[in-house]
């Protein structure tokens, strides 16, 4: 089966090679029967690569180790759901489930545009193979996850070896979320692969309208979509399996995946200013190529060991090759806006910056600017050990020191883009607009310094919240309104009837609420509350208005690994809230994870993890007492309702 699959992925790379080659003849001699044979080439290869894929899938579930990523992710006692995700528990898998993802997309692009936008099709189907064979061959060349382990004796000789058990997958991904957050993650990832190869499609046949923009809507929205629920996942994750009590760390790899979807955010925004008023085209084109070439970054960063992470895989080789292709992607990307620039020519300009679209510019501008700021951080520790020969990494310090403002700014600019009109803004609109926003932020302001709140930004950040709270639910009424008395429906009839007329405005409006409760969760950052403490049975803690007494503890061995659990009654103000069991478990391996006892409520978590046993037996606790955690999550949730929404408009 092994090399079967290797046959199969060599045969894709062959067959991606040519549909490329092909696609590209096709286009120059305006030969549709060329484009055709590409296209069917196209589709062979996802075939291929869907049997390569099959293959691993067969290799892991039988427990084949004489495959050397079977051998290092996978072992016998290894649960099901966990056997599946050890695909992508190591390097090589991980790689063929990019192509793999890669090549799915591909088919369905060219299914859905087999009679569409032929024009486009075939530099879209070049674009697409050319990003295929350059991962296809990473795969077989570097990266292979069919290659077999062998013996190699004193005289030379080798043979077949497989060892009696395999090494497990890493117990650190061995959470309900891992198993489908790196699969969302990718596709988020990819997607943007799409709207990219429109984009180039555009520019190769001069294109001065935005069919390519209304082409990709759909995967554009999904893409960014998945990238967004693939982030939270991993924040869940973060939160609840490696113990250290939050849920981002700016940690390189993360950062990673926040780029792309910071540059997507700003192109679904800019998008709209370009097909309803013909504005921004080149910016439209350089803002997909970037979060394109951000997206080939994020894997880049997980694979060539240049940053230390946690998420990351072992050193490898891979890196030089993934910087040479972004190297040409972009040098190419950026002649061919050069040399389109007049196509790319909008066609208004911006009459007054107090209108929707200056709005929609600079929430662009603020967006881009944060992703330059996480990157220039990120990368900080490799820039300097070129200029200086060290390494100085910078921590969450500087990248909250910078990005609290940003983000309290984009937070402004959602509630107050809404409130600009079209092309311009009178004086009396605008006063007429902005006074109930304003009225409730400065309600909200003043309530929450009688209530004792004194940290700036978090005071800022309620503020805004308020504010951008109050537009969105004037939007709803006075939209609701209008609608109920022309067709004589009632409010919550309107309400409904004007969502469903208009889901694209609407469903962005419902994600823009979903923004306020994730600042609102944000926020509570502020007022984190932590103690630490050793105690025995019978003995207490406390920490912010919760006491924590242990009643008991529990070790032993199940499977691969030990434990020790404890059981800590919680109580609050004298009422037990029931028992907390915090878990520290240390595998075979020596690789130790924590199981955190959570109890969650929208005003705030109570948050416990057992760290270890001190030298006189007692039991070590960290807790911590987050407030309005609960309003990320929920916020992330609506913010994705709201996206789902809009999709449901083409």
């Amino acid at each position: 089966m092994a090399n079967f699959g290797n046959f199969c992925i060599l045969f894709a790379f062959c067959l991606s090679i040519y549909a490329f080659l092909a696609a590209l003849a096709g286009a120059r001699k305006r030969a549709e029967h060329i484009v055709k044979s590409a296209e069917r080439a196209a589709y062979a290869a996802a075939g291929c690569v869907t049997l390569a894929f099959g293959s691993l899938l067969y290799l892991l579930l039988t427990d084949d180790f004489s495959v050397a990523h079977v051998a290092n992710s996978s072992s016998r006692s290894l649960p099901l759901p966990y056997k599946v995700a050890a695909i992508w528990g190591g390097h090589d898998g991980s790689m063929l489930l990019w192509v793999f993802f890669t090549a799915a997309i591909s088919a369905i692009v060219l299914w859905q545009n087999r009679r569409r936008h032929r024009d486009m099709m075939p530099y879209v189907l070049a674009v697409l193979m050319l990003d295929l064979s350059f991962f296809l061959s990473l795969g077989i060349f570097l990266s292979n996850p069919f290659q077999e382990l062998v013996s190699v004796f004193p005289d030379g000789s080798a043979q077949p070896f497989a060892p009696a058990d395999g090494q497990g997958l890493n117990p650190l991904l061995q959470y309900w979320a891992m198993v489908i957050h790196p699969p969302i993650l990718y596709v988020g990832f990819i997607g943007f692969l799409v709207p990219f190869a429109f984009a180039v499609a555009a520019l190769a046949t001069r294109q001065r309208g935005e069919a390519w923009i209304a082409a990709t809507r759909g995967w554009t929205l999904w893409t960014w979509l998945l990238l967004g629920v693939g982030l939270i996942l991993g924040g869940k994750w973060a939160y609840v399996v490696l113990g250290w009590g939050g849920y981002w760390g700016w940690d390189p790899v993360e950062n990673a995946s926040l780029m792309p979807w910071l540059t997507g955010t700003a192109f679904l925004h800019s998008a709209i200013v370009q097909e309803r008023r013909g504005m921004l085209k080149i910016w439209n084109v350089l803002l997909i190529l970037a979060t394109y070439l951000l997206g080939v970054f994020g894997t880049f960063l997980t694979r060539s060991g240049v940053v230390n992470s946690v998420h990351a895989f072992a050193d490898s080789n891979i890196g030089r090759f993934f910087v040479f292709y972004m190297a040409v992607v972009l040098g190419l990307g950026l002649i061919m806006v050069y040399e389109r620039r007049e196509v790319l020519r909008g066609e208004r300009r911006l009459d007054s910056m107090l209108c929707r679209e200056g709005a929609f510019l600079f929430n662009n501008l603020v967006l881009v600017v944060a992703c330059f700021a996480i990157f220039w951080g990120t990368m900080f520790p490799v820039f300097s050990e070129w200029v200086r020969g060290v390494k100085i990494s910078v921590g969450p310090v500087f990248f909250n020191k910078i990005n609290v403002p940003i983000g309290l700014l984009l937070l402004l600019l959602t509630g107050v883009g809404p409130l600009f009109a079209w092309r311009k803004t009178s004086a009396a609109s605008l006063k007429k607009s902005f006074l109930p926003p304003s009225v409730a932020a400065v309600a909200t302001c003043a309530a929450s310094l009688l209530l004792g709140l004194r940290d700036p930004y978090a005071l800022a950040c309620f503020t805004l919240c308020a504010f951008v709270l109050a537009t969105i639910v004037e939007e709803f009424v006075r939209g609701a309104r209008a609608r109920g008395r022309a067709r004589g429906e009632g409010f919550l009839v309107a309400l409904g009837g004007l969502v469903w007329k208009d889901k694209r405005r609407y469903g962005g409006y419902v994600a823009h609420l979903g923004v306020v409760l994730l600042f609102v969760g944000l926020a509570g950052n502020a007022f984190n509350e932590e103690a630490n403490g050793a105690m025995r049975t019978g003995q207490e803690m406390r920490v912010g208005g919760y006491t924590l007494k242990m009643a008991g503890f529990r070790e032993g061995v199940q499977g691969t690994y030990q434990f020790g659990e404890l059981y800590l009654e919680a109580y609050k103000d004298g009422k037990p809230l029931g028992t907390l069991r915090p878990e520290r478990r240390l595998y075979d391996g020596g690789q130790s994870t924590t199981t955190v006892g959570l109890r969650s409520t929208p005003l705030e978590d109570l948050y416990v993890v057992y760290t270890g046993t001190d030298a006189d037996g007692r039991r070590e606790v960290k807790a911590r007492v987050n407030p309005l955690v609960f309003w990320v999550w929920a916020g992330a949730a609506l913010m994705f309702a709201g996206t789902l929404i809009a999709i449901g408009k083409k």
